[in-house]
């Protein structure tokens, strides 16, 4: 059998179902002296209970590795989009969104 992979190439696999991805508005980071957990939730407007749509766990060399790669993305896309508004900036209300009436 013939590989014509290059040598120290890494083949991934996306399945359809992961591909389409889950939306998340939330990121809940916890941590142990072992691992980092992510947990990525969408939380809707005027719904009190919300689920996890996915958990992500990493061992602190690779939560580290995250970080900067995100920080490096984050950059790319500032340097070609501006400045993404801090949320610090922006005053959400608590329940955003309409309200629902009888």
């Amino acid at each position: 059998m013939q590989n014509d992979s290059p040598p120290n190439q890494l083949n991934i696999e996306l399945t359809e179902e992961v591909a389409e991805g889950a939306y998340a508005n939330l990121a809940i980071i916890t941590h142990s002296h072992a691992e980092f957990v992510i947990d990525f939730v969408n939380v809707m407007p005027g719904t009190p209970k919300s689920k996890v749509k996915s958990r992500i766990i990493f061992s602190p060399m690779h939560a580290k590795r995250f970080m900067k790669a995100m920080q490096e993305n984050i950059g790319r896309y500032e340097a070609a989009n501006g400045t993404i508004q801090d949320l610090e900036q922006v005053e959400l209300p608590l329940h955003f969104g309409p309200t629902a009436q009888a």
